[in-house]
C-alpha cells in the first residue's frame, strides 16, 4: 500500500490511481531562460524517484513534463540579446536534456512546448469566456478568481486574502495576495505574438500547463508535482482554470518538494552560492554523487546543499560501488547460503515499505546500507556462494532501478589499459617494483585503481572525487 502526502487535502492518503495499474503523471518542467540550477534538479530528481518507484511497484507510468518556452523571462532575455524567442530558448532546451541524461533522470513520455500548443490554450480560454469565468479588459483576457468558489483550496488561502477585481499581467507575482490573472496578453511592440481568434497576443504562463496537461493526460489525472513555490499562484491558478472549464476535479494527488538552500542560505547569484549542474561538473563533482545527495533528503524537508554533504554522499556512493565491484569481480564457490536469502528478503521489504510511506528515502537507504554491511561480513568469512552472488547482483540492479546512482558495472577496459595492467603484473613477477608502482600511479591518474589479491590483480573505476584524494 503506497501512501503520499497530498497538498490538496493536507493529509497522508493511500494512493489509488484512476485506472488500476496505470499512473498519469504531470511534472512542471523548465522555463528555458537559463541553465537549470541545482534547486531545479532537486525537484526533478524527487519526481524521478517517484516515477521510478511507481515503475518498481509494477505500475505503468505515462509522464508528461512541460517546457515553458514563452513567458516574461524568456521574452526579456531573448530581446536583450537580439535573438528570436526560438533561437534563444533552443540552447537551453538542449542543455536541459543533456543535464537530465547526466543525472540519470528518466525521460518523460511527452515534452510539450508552450509555443507548440497555442491552439489548445486559445480553445481553453474561449471555454472560460463562454462560461463567465474570464473577461476581456484593454485587449487582454483575465481570469476572475471571484467567480470560482474553490479558489485558494490548494494554497489554503482565506477569502479575506483575495483581492477581488485586482488584475495583474505578470506571469509571477507576490505570493501574499491573489489577483485576477492574465490568460491572454494583448500584443506588445517588439514581443512575439500569435494571430488567434482572441486577437494578436500570447498566453499567460498559468494557462499553458492546464491546456497541455489535459491534452495528454485527460481532464482528470492522477499526480501533479512541482516545488512548493509552484503551489501559489501557479498550481492554484491551474486548478481554477481547469476545473472551471471542465466541471471535474483536475488532479487527484498534488506532491510538492521543499526548497534547496546552500550552506544554510537561499541560493542566489548575488550571494555567490548559485550553482548549475555545469558549474559543479567543472569543479570535478561526480554527477551521480550529486544525484545521491539530492535524493537522500525527504522531499518535503528543506535540503541544505553543502560541499561537505556532497563529499559524504560521494563516500556513501563509493561504499555501494565497492560492494558492486566485490560481487562482479570475486570468484564464488558453488552453493547457496540461506542467511543471504533472508538478508535480501528483509532489505527488500524495508526498502519497499520505506518508499511506500510517502517516499521515505531515509528508511529505504538504511535498508540498502544495512544489507551491504551484513553481506560484507559474510564476504569476509567466505560464506557467499555463487547463487547468493547472483541474487545479490539482481537485487542491486533492481534497487538501483529506483535510485539510479550506480554506473553500469564495467565489463572490460580499453585494450591499451589492459596492456598496462599486464605489463605491471609482469613487472611485479620480475620484482621490478619501481616500474610496477609507476604503472599503478599512471592508471590511478586515469581513474583506475588496482588491487592485488590472492586471486590476482583486480581493477575498478573510481569517482573523480576519490581519485583526487588518492
Amino acid at each position: 500500500m503506497i501512501r503520499f502526502y497530498n497538498t490538496l487535502s493536507g493529509e497522508i492518503e493511500v494512493f489509488e490511481p484512476l485506472r488500476p495499474g496505470e499512473v498519469r503523471l504531470y511534472t512542471c518542467g523548465p522555463t528555458v531562460y537559463d541553465y537549470a540550477h541545482i534547486g531545479n534538479f532537486r525537484a526533478y530528481i524527487f519526481e524521478d524517484l517517484l516515477k521510478r518507484f511507481l515503475l518498481y511497484s509494477g505500475y505503468k507510468v505515462f509522464h508528461v513534463m512541460n517546457i515553458t518556452d514563452v513567458d516574461d523571462k524568456t521574452i526579456r532575455n531573448s530581446q536583450a540579446l537580439g535573438l528570436s524567442l526560438n533561437e534563444y530558448t533552443q540552447k537551453y532546451i538542449e542543455a536541459f536534456f543533456e543535464d537530465i541524461k547526466t543525472l540519470n533522470i528518466l525521460p518523460a513520455d511527452v515534452y510539450p512546448r508552450a509555443t507548440e500548443h497555442i491552439p489548445e490554450m486559445v480553445n481553453l480560454i474561449k471555454i472560460l469566456l463562454d462560461k463567465g469565468y474570464a473577461y476581456e479588459k484593454d485587449g487582454s483576457i483575465y481570469y476572475s478568481i471571484a467567480r470560482f468558489p474553490g479558489y485558494g483550496k490548494l494554497a489554503k488561502i482565506k477569502p479575506e486574502e483575495l483581492k477581488i477585481g485586482a488584475r495583474i499581467e505578470a506571469d509571477e507575482y507576490e505570493k501574499e495576495r491573489a489577483h485576477d490573472f492574465a490568460l491572454w496578453k494583448k500584443r506588445k511592440e517588439g514581443e512575439p505574438y500569435w494571430e488567434t481568434e482572441l486577437g494578436p497576443g500570447r498566453p499567460g504562463w498559468h494557462i499553458e500547463c492546464s491546456a497541455m496537461s489535459m491534452k495528454y493526460l485527460g481532464e482528470t489525472f492522477d499526480i501533479h508535482c512541482g516545488g512548493i513555490d509552484n503551489i501559489f499562484p501557479h498550481h492554484e491558478n491551474e486548478i481554477a482554470q481547469s476545473e472551471a472549464a471542465t466541471g471535474k476535479p483536475f488532479v487527484r494527488y498534488w506532491l510538492h518538494c521543499h526548497h534547496l538552500i546552500v550552506e544554510g542560505e537561499k541560493m542566489s547569484k548575488s550571494r555567490g552560492n548559485f550553482y548549475t549542474l555545469r558549474d559543479l561538473l567543472a569543479r570535478g563533482v561526480d554527477p551521480l554523487a550529486l544525484r545521491f545527495l539530492l535524493l537522500s533528503t525527504h522531499y518535503r524537508k528543506t535540503l541544505n546543499f553543502t560541499f561537505e554533504a556532497l563529499d559524504q554522499a560521494a563516500a556513501s556512493l563509493d561504499r555501494l560501488r565497492d560492494f558492486q565491484l566485490e560481487l562482479e569481480s570475486r570468484t564464488f564457490p558453488e552453493g547457496e547460503n540461506q542467511e543471504i536469502t533472508r538478508i535480501i528478503e528483509t532489505a527488500t521489504e524495508e526498502f519497499r515499505e520505506g518508499l511506500s510511506d510517502d517516499l521515505n528515502i531515509s528508511t529505504a537507504l538504511s535498508a540498502v546500507f544495512s544489507l551491504v554491511k551484513k553481506v560484507n561480513v559474510q564476504l569476509q568469512q567466505g560464506k557467499v556462494k555463487i547463487k547468493d552472488a547472483l541474487a545479490l547482483k539482481k537485487w542491486l540492479q533492481e534497487i538501483d532501478g529506483v535510485l539510479a546512482v550506480l554506473p553500469p558495472p564495467p565489463k572490460e577496459l580499453p585494450a591499451e589499459i589492459m596492456e598496462k595492467i599486464k605489463l605491471r603484473e609482469k613487472a611485479r613477477q620480475e620484482k621490478n617494483y619501481a616500474l610496477a608502482d609507476r604503472i599503478r600511479q599512471e592508471l590511478l591518474e586515469q581513474g583506475i585503481i588496482l588491487e592485488d589479491t590472492r586471486e590476482g590483480t583486480r581493477w575498478k573505476i573510481i569517482s573523480r572525487k576519490k581519485q583526487s584524494q588518492s
